[in-house]
């Protein structure tokens, strides 16, 4: 799988999530603080890995903050993208699940080596609904996005 991956700062969580990202054999690619030369801004980075899922470029993001919230904030901007601010496993699941979620939003000062892991295993692990009421809150997000909610 592709997966966009921002940092608005080059923190030892960041690297540890590309380096966890390609040691599960995803093909990787870095925006902001995590690529020299790329704008750090976190509106700027999260907007650039949103705008490779909503392109259809990366099959996932992971964008990253102090809090994760900004982050999340910013590539929920970019239409066609269901970013989730995830601070735990059963959250990570859920969001996948549920929400059909294409981008997950991680917190650089909440979220340690471990519990690192335990959200991507989550994430990865868990599927779209296939529930009719699931898919009819996804399909009115996705209305919201066209402005046609």
């Amino acid at each position: 799988m592709r997966i966009s991956v921002s940092s608005d700062m080059d923190e030892p969580v960041a690297r540890t999530l590309l380096a966890e990202l390609r040691a599960r054999g995803h093909e990787v690619v870095a925006h902001g603080a995590l690529r020299p030369g790329a704008d750090p801004q976190w509106a700027v980075c999260s907007e650039a890995a949103a705008r490779d899922v909503a392109e259809g470029t990366a099959d996932q993001a992971v964008v990253c903050c102090w809090t994760g919230t900004g982050a999340s904030i910013a590539a929920n901007k970019v239409p066609g993208v269901r970013a989730a601010l995830c601070t735990d496993a059963r959250t990570a699941d859920g969001a996948r699940r549920w929400n059909d979620a294409n981008v997950l939003a991680l917190s650089l000062r909440l979220t340690s080596e471990p519990l690192l892991k335990e959200i991507l295993d989550a994430w990865f692990a868990a599927a779209a609904s296939e529930d009719a009421e699931d898919r009819e809150n996804v399909a009115r997000v996705e209305r919201l996005d066209a402005g046609r909610a």
